[in-house]
């Protein structure tokens, strides 16, 4: 196995401004939003490379990307006798090439001066704002048997998550023989594809691209410089032009993915970690996430019933009761404050007494969660202060609004980062 790390280069797209998940990318880039209560989601492709022994990967990055810098910058050390690394390639004007990257493709044409010093023969192109997990050996072992120049990862989809993917359709052998980008509905008749027993049962008739790739290194090169070099997109360019010319085959990948692409599909991801058996297992040896070690206590929870609740280290509860919850680091839920479908995403510090005992005198709430608050179908963001008090009762009755304080998008309110709700505050 050891020799994959030697074969494949990973390259992790940062993705554009995160627009559709706007306020949580306000100051930070996608691929740095916080999940699952401890970590972020680039954590994921990354764990992902790290479980497949691919353990040399460029992140790329362009919009607010600070916080993803000092993340990665303290979270992966592969050690001295190792040649593996995460690095972040930020977009950059070089003398040949004035402007940002335009899309997936020309963030991948613009870093290629970077990734070529390297020796590998495949390079594996990631999204570094999904959630799943998945074995790319299996992925490289096929590309290697049919011997194919180009391998898309697909899943099985139904007739109403179709329109939003790019949607292809492949023979008996596996070999992709067409490619439609975001389908419109009157036409998706046409591209019905044999997806197995068990997905058709499901009604998932559509094979959809995933947005992960694994290339030919010389194929991808050729693609990029010479025979596309203006494209700018992968999913609406390079890979419908590349069907009829390249060997282009489908891994076809039944487990459990999401795209991160708005406030409610990041919602439902992370309310859905609380299930019993949760379809994205974080309690499995053989597929670590793996994130920066905090030097964090135990969680501390007195007087508070729990229901379907995750809570992550360094908080402390005093809650009366939380429910289908996610609980972030270092979160601070006062006395009678009842918490329901919500993800708190925790706090970057704790306030020592001193601090708590000037910011009352100042009217400002401790930071953290206050008491008697009643809080349901809510996201909150690192860091904000919520007096005593406060109601927020999201649901489809709210409109959609974008307040100083916060943002209401499909029924979920989202306080966001650092804000300060102050005692009584109705939402």
């Amino acid at each position: 196995m050891m020799a994959i790390s030697k074969q494949v280069m990973a390259v992790i797209l940062g993705g554009g401004a995160g627009t559709r998940l706007y306020p949580l990318t306000a100051s930070r880039s996608k691929p740095a939003v916080p999940i699952a209560g401890k970590y972020r989601l680039v954590d994921i492709p990354i764990s992902n490379c790290i479980n497949s022994y691919i353990n040399r990967m460029f992140v790329l990055t362009q919009f607010n990307s600070a916080s993803l810098n000092k993340h990665i910058k303290n979270t992966y050390h592969f050690s001295a006798f190792s040649t593996g690394f995460v690095d972040i390639l930020a977009a950059e004007q070089t003398p040949d090439n004035q402007g940002w990257f335009q899309g997936t493709a020309d963030a991948v044409r613009q870093s290629l001066r970077h990734i070529s010093n390297l020796e590998f023969e495949y390079i594996l192109i990631l999204s570094g704002d999904q959630l799943y997990q998945m074995d790319f050996t299996e992925m490289l072992n096929m590309h290697k048997e049919k011997n194919a120049d180009i391998s898309i990862a697909t899943i099985p989809v139904n007739e109403r998550d179709a329109t939003e993917f790019g949607i292809l359709k492949a023979d008996e052998d596996k070999f992709i023989t067409s490619f439609i980008e975001k389908p419109k509905r009157d036409v998706l008749p046409d591209w019905v594809s044999d997806t197995g027993a068990e997905m058709k049962a499901e009604g998932r008739n559509y094979l959809a691209s995933m947005g992960i790739y694994i290339f030919k290194r010389e194929i991808l090169f050729n693609l990029l410089l010479n025979e596309y070099p203006t494209a700018t997109d992968f999913g609406k360019e390079i890979l419908p032009n590349s069907i009829d010319g390249h060997q282009v085959v489908s891994f076809q990948y039944e487990g459990y993915w999401t795209d991160i692409g708005n406030i409610y599909s990041f919602y439902e991801a992370n309310l859905a970690l609380t299930q019993d058996i949760p379809p994205f297992n974080l309690f499995d040896n053989r597929k670590t996430v793996y994130s920066r070690a905090r030097m964090l206590p135990p969680a501390k929870i007195s007087g508070t019933t729990l229901e379907k609740t995750i809570i992550a280290e360094g908080s402390i509860i005093n809650a009366s009761r939380i429910e289908n919850s996610v609980v972030g680091i270092r979160s601070r839920v006062g006395h009678g404050t009842t918490v329901v479908n919500s993800y708190i995403m925790g706090n970057d510090y704790y306030e020592t007494l001193a601090e708590m005992e000037k910011n009352q005198k100042d009217g400002l709430p401790k930071i953290g969660i206050g008491e008697r608050c009643y809080i349901k179908d809510a996201i909150l963001d690192k860091n904000c202060r919520i007096g005593n008090d406060v109601r927020i009762n999201g649901g489809k009755h709210l409109e959609n609004v974008d307040h100083p304080l916060y943002a209401v998008k499909d029924g979920i309110v989202v306080i966001k980062k650092g804000a300060v709700l102050h005692d009584g505050f109705v939402i």
